[in-house]
């Protein structure tokens, strides 16, 4: 089979560290930065396992809590090569911008993944055969070459390369026959990087639903060409994917108005969503931090996963305090946001509280529901966007196609060059 790989760019062993700090998101991205362009877009599909990863960036733990923005990263790219020649890079970051909009868009796909996920865990406790599946499958002991090393290698380190991932979903679908709200959970549970837009979406693509009717299937040849012969499912994989179907509608809604920045003395909420505040938003009287990353699943959070997310608030609100020499505080996983943030809020005497705009996810909902109760204690929330977001949202409104034809536009918006 040919090798689409560009000459003169070879893989050497690297392994990659995912501590949740800025200053490791900053370091890897100066690490991967001269590789963005051709030697990514010459070997970026190869997943050459754990302790080959010089081929991606594995910078999405870091971007999803924006503990590096994807602003900055597109200004690294854009720093060292023309765009052109990053192109297949620049797009990759447009991915997840790109899944992020379309699901504050069309929010009620969330929701129906919940309302999904949570039959098929009450399908479990009756279906023996189903839930036998179920298990080896997230135990990785299913037999299949490939995918029992995939969901290891997620459960321990937290991370998948993307084509790893898209086979695996593949071979959960339609090989186990599993629901893909099961194995999107799965996902959700252990991915240090696992965001409910790019996570929800990209499964109901490999499933048909995303973009309706077109399917991702996984092919031994694919596998065995992309892992460089480490896997080959030899009469494992289904034959055919024919892609699922819902009856149900998501709407396009309109995205919400976010808000201006506070004027005068507030409280910083800082979340999952945003660890990078101070360039987001003005002094602040005192930081809280709030983590709900119980909310990604009725199971357990995988052990990676929740260590990266509350290490992540817990950076952002040391970094809060240092760069403005403030009072900051970190509560994890409570039931009672409203409580928390009026508590907090009363005692520096402030009625304003500010956080970066949550988008559709866990974050968004806890925010929701504690609304009334701060606007009843006399409490103004506010959620500010970032620029980026604001630019690029709009434009996801269909496929993928036509927010990457916008991309120039942005850059050029965003004062980016290249």
């Amino acid at each position: 089979m040919p090798d689409d790989r560009l000459p003169g760019f070879e893989t050497q062993a690297e392994t990659i560290t995912f501590t949740p700090t800025r200053a490791a998101g900053l370091a890897r991205m100066a690490a991967f930065t001269p590789r963005m362009g051709k030697h990514y877009a010459g070997q970026r599909n190869y997943d050459f396992g754990p302790a080959r990863r010089n081929n991606v960036s594995a910078l999405s733990p870091w971007i999803r809590h924006r503990l590096i923005t994807e602003e900055e990263v597109l200004r690294a790219t854009l720093s060292k090569f023309a765009a052109s020649t990053a192109e297949k890079f620049i797009q990759e970051v447009f991915w997840r911008t790109y899944f992020k909009g379309w699901l504050e868009q069309r929010p009620s796909v969330w929701s129906a993944y919940c309302e999904g996920r949570d039959r098929a865990l009450e399908i479990l406790e009756k279906d023996r055969a189903m839930a036998m599946d179920y298990r080896a499958a997230v135990a990785g002991e299913t037999g299949i070459d490939g995918f029992d090393q995939w969901a290891q290698e997620l459960v321990a380190t937290g991370y998948l390369h993307n084509h790893a991932r898209m086979w695996f979903a593949s071979i959960w679908i339609f090989t186990l026959r599993l629901p893909w709200e099961l194995g999107a959970d799965f996902f959700l549970r252990h991915l240090l990087d696992g965001d409910p837009a790019s996570n929800t979406l990209s499964w109901r693509w490999v499933a048909g639903l995303h973009t309706k009717g077109k399917t991702y299937q996984a092919r031994v040849s694919n596998i065995s060409k992309y892992t460089e012969g480490r896997f080959r499912p030899e009469y494992q994989l289904a034959n055919e994917a024919p892609p699922l179907v819902e009856e149900r509608e998501h709407p396009k809604r309109p995205i919400p108005t976010a808000d201006l920045s506070p004027d005068g003395d507030y409280l910083l909420l800082i979340t999952e969503e945003e660890g990078l505040s101070e360039s987001l938003l003005p002094r602040p009287a005192a930081a809280l931090g709030l983590t709900c990353t119980a909310d990604r699943s009725p199971l357990e959070i995988g052990t990676q996963a929740r260590a990266f997310a509350h290490g992540a608030v817990d950076d952002a609100l040391s970094r809060a305090s240092e760069t403005w020499a403030l009072k900051a505080d970190l509560v994890t996983d409570i039931e009672d946001w409203a409580e928390a943030i009026t508590g907090a809020a009363s005692a520096i005497g402030v009625t304003q509280i500010a956080t970066a705009y949550a988008p559709t996810g866990p974050v968004a909902t806890r925010l929701a529901a504690a609304t009334p109760q701060l606007n009843a204690a006399g409490l103004t929330l506010r959620q500010i966007r970032r620029d980026y977001d604001a630019l690029a949202w709009p434009h996801a409104t269909k496929g993928f196609f036509a927010l990457k034809q916008k991309i120039p536009h942005i850059l050029r918006k965003m004062n980016l060059s290249g």
